[in-house]
């Protein structure tokens, strides 16, 4: 059984190229999805977002190729390729495409609710 699914296994590949830009779009592919972790691949293009909502779990953007705009509980970060940032559980937060841009996406949520 695999539990990373839609990408081959064993096999050297870049994260980058497993997802598309297409003009006017947010393109997604999800890698795993549990109780536990998601890892999902994005492709926007430019000027594309998900607009403001909370996640149960912590987010890890991992920005891949291209700039976002990820705005965390009213404030905004400018994220470049091969950096990151985290997006604690629970708080508001938004992504916006500044340039076209791919991003993996790690939410891990707890495994007992927070108090």
């Amino acid at each position: 059984m695999s539990y990373i699914k839609n990408i081959p296994h064993e096999e050297v590949l870049g994260l980058a190229e497993q997802v598309s830009v297409l003009e006017g779009q947010v393109v997604s592919k999800t890698l795993a999805q549990n109780r536990h972790v998601t890892l999902t691949l994005f492709a926007f293009a430019k000027g594309e977002e998900i607009s403001t909502h909370a996640s149960t779990g912590d987010a890890m953007v991992l920005v891949l190729e291209g700039e976002a705009l990820l705005t965390v509980d009213g404030k905004e970060h400018r994220v470049k390729a091969g950096e990151t940032l985290i997006m604690p559980a629970n708080k508001p937060h938004a992504v916006f495409a500044a340039e076209d841009m791919k991003m993996l996406l790690t939410v891990v949520f707890p495994t007992q609710p927070r108090n």
